[in-house]
């Protein structure tokens, strides 16, 4: 069936008879590519300043860790404003006023001549521009795509990973030349793209239709229960006056003699009738907190809680460790964007497995996740160059598997359902904003205290590792689930059941008994 959408202007919403798996769809996905590109990959592309940072403020490096720390708490903390500034404003405002706060947040902290100042201008005003520019266009994507949301969805967010490619060694290079104060600034007027990638989100409008089936017209309906009622009475008359007397098709009006020379029911018309024309839906909850009663939505946030630990920290500092290790500056760009190549290959491969049907995707997740557990402990057993490597290649490939999917995740059946993405997406990044204040100051607090870089991946794996285990809990938690709500209907229907009198079907047969005595009788 091809899906036709009502045809507007720009600035109007896509409506469509059912999820189109593509159309403008494919455009959201490519503004979805250069916010991801603009917003975490310039977070993790942040480690190629640290260095600079530690010498121009002449701080440790947990003071400078806190500055991705507060931009990533901020971006997940408020993730719950933004569903709400979503669903009263459109995606499309909200987004486009997230990436002037971005770039104003980062040019200003070209600016600054304390770290914290660099907590207030990256840390709050940034961190809520990008809080407002990606959650509403992972989400708005989402309800774009359904049998493709997977492997789109991967595809589209692999913008980060060749941000991080490309930015690291371009921002490396770019320093040396005029330094990282016009870096940085530089950095934030590219960020004004997102604001027209913000103008290209148009909401869209799923308009089901329903199927009715529409019965022979009411005047041929009447018509025919009359004749059987007339029959029915003058077979009775007859009975008590001796003569037969029987109504024939021959003795109805011409106009419904046609219409019951047969007795078989008329083909059904069908006719499609739009939702619009049904009651009003009760108005949409701005946020919608009951996917809290949830336990396997739980767990997975959980899951989230945890696993956040482990991607913001390693991108942070493997530079510095290479560094550590005698590599030099040029080399050690080199891995990040190794690293940044892998994680593509890691998103597009998750999405075209997951995209695979049938298969229960949560499972293959929860593996991923255990593997790029496995990537974090490998990290410190690395002492030169291409241990490096490829313990980055390894990693990045990972990460992509798990990055790229864990919030799509959310509209699978398994944890929330499409229909509670939205509400289900926001509430989920809110509480990965504790790791994510906490994961770079926690590695930044085990180098000063080891003078080990290697430090800060210990404590990215043990959270990954917690991560993974209540990961695997989801499904068990709504296959509970789901058994209690079954067996809440069965006994619902059973009650119902036994309400029904006993008798209710022996008085309808008593009053059919009856008719025929009386009829005896007067024969």
């Amino acid at each position: 069936m091809t899906v036709k959408a009502i045809k507007m202007l720009c600035a109007t919403p896509n409506v469509y008879t059912k999820v189109p798996d593509g159309g403008w769809g494919w455009t959201v996905a490519f503004a979805f590519f250069v916010v991801e590109a603009l917003t975490y990959g310039i977070i993790k592309s942040f480690g190629v300043f640290f260095n600079d940072l530690m010498e121009s403020f002449d701080e440790t490096n947990s003071r400078i860790s806190w500055i991705i720390s507060i931009c990533v708490f901020v971006l997940t903390f408020t993730a719950p404003l933004s569903t709400v500034l979503s669903n009263r404003f459109g995606h499309r405002l909200v987004v486009m006023v997230g990436g002037i706060l971005i770039s104003i947040g980062m040019v200003t902290a070209s600016f600054a001549r304390t770290v914290v100042e660099m907590y207030i201008t990256i840390g709050l005003i940034s961190g809520l521009g990008y809080c407002l520019s990606f959650l509403p266009t992972v989400t708005i994507l989402s309800q774009y795509f359904d049998k493709r949301r997977s492997l789109v969805t991967a595809v589209a967010s692999t913008g980060e990973c060749f941000a991080v490619f490309s930015f690291a060694p371009a921002i490396t290079s770019l320093k040396e030349q005029i330094g990282w104060r016009y870096s940085l600034m530089i950095v934030g007027m590219l960020q004004l793209g997102i604001v027209i990638c913000g103008s290209l989100l148009r909401p869209i409008i799923i308009k089901a239709q329903e199927i009715v089936k529409v019965l022979p017209t009411e005047e041929h309906t009447e018509t025919k229960y009359m004749l059987e009622n007339e029959q029915t009475r003058t077979s009775l008359d007859s009975i008590d006056s001796g003569v037969e007397v029987s109504t024939s098709p021959s003795s109805v009006p011409g106009n419904t003699k046609a219409d019951l020379k047969s007795e078989e029911p008329k083909e059904t018309v069908q006719m499609l009738v739009e939702a619009s024309s049904s009651p009003k839906e009760p108005k949409i909850q701005l946020l919608d907190f009951s996917v809290m009663k949830d336990h396997s939505f739980i767990c997975y946030a959980l899951f989230g809680l945890f696993a956040t630990l482990g991607f913001f920290a390693p991108s942070l500092y493997i530079i510095p460790l290479s560094i550590s290790l005698g590599i030099n500056k040029d080399h050690s760009a080199y891995i990040l964007s190794a690293m940044a190549i892998a994680e593509v290959f890691g998103r597009i491969s998750a999405g075209w497995v997951l995209n695979k049907e049938p298969i229960r995707k949560i499972y293959i997740e929860l593996i991923c996740v255990i593997l790029l557990s496995l990537a974090l402990f490998a990290f410190p057993f690395a002492y030169e160059f291409w241990g490096l490597m490829i313990c980055s290649i390894f990693f990045g490939f990972m990460l992509g598997t798990v990055a790229g999917t864990h919030i799509p995740m959310l509209a699978e059946d398994d944890v929330a359902g499409i229909d509670r993405m939205s509400s289900a997406a926001g509430v989920y990044v809110f509480i990965q904003s504790l790791s994510g204040l906490a994961g770079p100051p926690l590695a930044g607090v085990l180098v000063d205290m080891t003078q080990n870089y290697r430090s800060a991946f210990y404590s990215c794996a043990a959270g990954m590792v917690l991560g993974a285990v209540f990961l695997s809990l989801v499904r068990p938690c709504k296959t509970v689930l789901c058994q209690g709500q079954k067996q809440s209907l069965e006994g619902n229907v059973s009650e119902a059941l036994q309400e029904i009198p006993d008798d209710f079907i022996e008085m309808d047969l008593g009053k059919i008994d009856d008719s025929g005595r009386s009829c005896d009788s007067k024969a």
